[in-house]
């Protein structure tokens, strides 16, 4: 076991033993990493914002290794979406579950707009809610993007490591 496939075990097991999606465990696994929770994964802009090679490489590993488990389903659009679990419930510190509950209880578009900005912010980008809505226009409605600036309000008031950046 590797520490990146434990990182993503353990986002798995702060969210209570089920994840649904990929994005969703890109985006939170993103923030963790940003808020000094989690390995030093490298992340690239990728279509729905940060993403790690890394991250995917080690979910898969775990997989394999039997550390976590992926489903996946039809989604009611006819796409595919994953659903990870894990048995696991040992040690995952206060924080990182404090930061993944946050993540969790919030839609995915939500959570990949806000993780967008960040990644965006964290990248020199001067504008980044106004380049988040310019990459993604589709998804950015003012309704999500308030949803999104809310959510990222919300898990800053955790006390991290690393602060999260003001958005």
């Amino acid at each position: 076991m590797t520490e990146h496939e434990t990182a993503v075990r353990n986002v798995i097991a702060a969210a209570g033993g089920r994840l649904v999606g990929k994005t969703r465990l890109q985006k939170t696994a993103y923030i963790l990493k940003i808020a000094g929770l989690s390995p030093d994964f490298s992340y690239t802009y990728h279509y729905y914002g940060p993403y790690s090679e890394e991250v995917a490489t080690a979910t898969k590993d775990a997989i394999l290794d039997d550390l976590i488990a992926e489903t996946e389903s039809v989604a009611q659009w006819g796409g595919t979406f994953s659903v990870f679990t894990t048995s696991y419930n040992g040690d995952v510190d206060e924080k990182s579950r404090e930061i993944v509950a946050v993540a969790c209880s919030s839609d995915s578009v939500t959570l990949e707009l806000a993780a967008t900005a960040a990644f965006l912010k964290v990248s020199g980008v001067q504008d980044w809610w106004g380049e988040t809505a310019r990459r993604k226009p589709q998804k950015a409605t003012p309704e999500r993007m308030d949803l999104a600036k809310a959510l990222w309000d919300r898990l800053r008031e955790i006390g991290t490591p690393v602060p999260l950046p003001a958005l």
